[in-house]
């Protein structure tokens, strides 16, 4: 038991573990903006364009319930009324949600890579200019065509 308690202890503190620990929490809080940029930012102005539509509850009854009803107001109704729906206006949302994550990730990724500046890196060698051959940086003299250089 002393061996697996080890092992684990060696591979939680190893930096990947950890840094997967941060970036699942932080993937969590961000899911959580997102979610909300999604219903309360994004879906209200969509739906006012198309006419006051509220794509969360848009559904297709494909079975009416036990009663034999048919109309109902949200998804949640009909399935609390033993109803089968298709609900399309939920998975709208959560598509346009994944496009919305996917930007996001993009752009931050985008942007990360940005500030990553690679080091800058003398040049070892340049090229003569009368033959194009490369040569040492330092060379005062072109050892193929003997060209002085300045």
């Amino acid at each position: 038991m002393k061996t697996i308690w080890k092992e684990f202890r060696e591979f939680a503190v190893k930096g990947n573990a950890v840094d997967l620990a941060v970036g699942v929490i932080i993937g969590t809080a961000f899911g959580g903006i997102v979610n909300s940029l999604v219903k309360d930012i994004i879906m209200p102005p969509i739906g006012l364009l198309a006419g006051g539509l509220d794509f969360s509850n848009k559904f297709v009854i494909l079975r009416a319930a036990k009663d034999g009803s048919i109309a109902f107001n949200t998804p949640a109704d009909a399935a609390k009324a033993g109803a089968i729906t298709w609900n399309y206006g939920n998975f709208v949302t959560l598509l346009i949600n994944f496009l919305i994550v996917a930007a996001a990730v993009f752009l931050l990724v985008r942007a990360i890579n940005k500030l990553k500046s690679s080091p800058r890196v003398d040049p070892v060698s340049k090229e003569c200019p009368a033959c194009a051959m490369t040569i040492p940086i330092k060379a005062s003299r072109c050892p193929h065509c003997t060209t002085e250089l300045s």
